[in-house]
């Protein structure tokens, strides 16, 4: 399923936008947003095909198909460990839409959210779109302790969120258990909710351990809302489907008026609905493949950018993005973009604030979710190209 005659290069030119391959100059390889260049499992398209060639396509009830909300919920109880039910979830149009939809639901103007730095920019735009404002805490990749006295210390009286994003894009840090139970229990002190993005959640590397932060104990679950969607793991990112979970009825309650739901302003499309139910009842094999691929993509690129002068990566233990240090090259993050999409003809992300936050500079993100003639092709191509600086 994951070999490079799987890739098709001519579809991709033509459907994968978003920095990706129908957005780049031809003869240029987009390690760009992490969206994967295979075809996503064929029981998606088939639960699709077989929905709409009833050729009815009418409404869906406000909080989601029941059978959706039902193999969210088995997930969640048999893969996450969270004693929750199918009333307590409800799809929706992303899992961006979910993070922007909680900062809607429990910020006011003024209010303050805490976010990591590096972190996807998805978070501080969601928490100043509703009029809060964002405050980093910077959160080292690796094993790298984090700084739970400093995090209680950037607490005010206007701090109202902790936004957890677990696994941590673009580092690809996993939480420990440990470090999600002093996490949870600041929260709980200083009575906070916590937004927990796990739209990486099934993207984690063996020896690593995945713990829903929910899933630890009742107090910690209580103050927790929680976020996926179906990009990541199963390459659904054109179908906009993602999902929020509340921890109890007054949550979920406040959570559905936000989303305009009911007014139908907004609303989960149903055939993403479809095609979500599927994945999580059939599509587990092919997520099994595409996470051991992954993981020897993984090994590859970091070797690789850890062998190029003045390039210094550290494993990922989740997610599908290598973060190379580049400062040793003496150039910034951005010119390094422009040399090797110019030079290399590879695009990267660069670390800038508006991707990831001042904790990015000196970075370069690249997505190895392709096959591995494409990446090794791209990264001799960097190779070769600071090789000759």
């Amino acid at each position: 399923m994951f070999q490079h005659n799987s890739v098709n290069l001519p579809i991709l030119k033509k459907r994968a936008y978003n920095l990706r391959w129908a957005t780049v100059p031809e003869g240029v390889i987009p390690l760009t947003a992490a969206d994967p260049d295979f075809p996503s499992a064929p029981e998606i398209a088939e639960a699709v095909a077989n929905f709409a060639k009833d050729r009815y396509y009418c409404y869906a009830p406000p909080d989601g198909l029941p059978e959706c909300k039902e193999s969210l919920a088995n997930f969640f109880r048999t893969k996450r460990n969270i004693p929750t039910s199918a009333d307590l979830i409800f799809p929706v149009d992303s899992a961006a839409f979910g993070i922007y939809l909680t900062c809607k639901a429990f910020l006011a103007p003024g209010d303050e959210a805490i976010i990591f730095d590096p972190v996807d920019f998805l978070f501080r735009y969601s928490i100043e779109s509703v009029g809060g404002i964002a405050v980093p805490l910077a959160i080292p990749a690796g094993t790298a302790p984090v700084d739970f006295e400093k995090l209680e210390q950037l607490i005010t009286p206007k701090t109202r969120m902790i936004c957890l994003c677990n696994p941590l894009n673009p580092t690809g840090k996993v939480f420990t258990q440990e470090e999600l139970v002093q996490l949870g229990d600041i929260a709980i002190r200083h009575k906070l909710i916590i937004l927990s993005d796990e739209i990486w959640s099934n993207i984690v590397f063996v020896p690593n351990k995945y713990v829903s932060i929910a899933s630890i104990n009742k107090e910690i679950r209580n103050c927790t809302v929680t976020i996926s969607g179906f990009s990541k793991s199963y390459g659904l990112a054109g179908l906009r489907i993602g999902m929020v979970m509340a921890s109890n009825k007054e949550q979920y309650t406040k959570l559905l008026d936000a989303s305009l739901h009911n007014s139908t302003i907004h609303g989960a499309n149903v055939l993403s609905q479809i095609a979500a139910t599927t994945a999580l009842n059939q599509c587990g094999y092919w997520l099994d493949g595409f996470l051991k691929h992954l993981q020897a993509m993984r090994d590859i690129c970091v070797d690789e950018l850890n062998s190029i002068p003045g390039f210094r990566c550290i494993s990922p233990d989740g997610c599908y993005v290598a973060f190379a240090n580049i400062e040793g090259t003496g150039k910034s993050g951005s010119e390094i973009h422009e040399l090797l999409l110019n030079e290399a003809k590879v695009a990267v992300v660069p670390g800038l604030k508006q991707w990831f936050g001042n904790g990015a500079e000196g970075h370069i993100r690249l997505s190895f979710a392709t096959s591995e003639e494409i990446l090794r092709e791209a990264l001799s191509r960097i190779k070769n190209t600071i090789n000759s600086l």
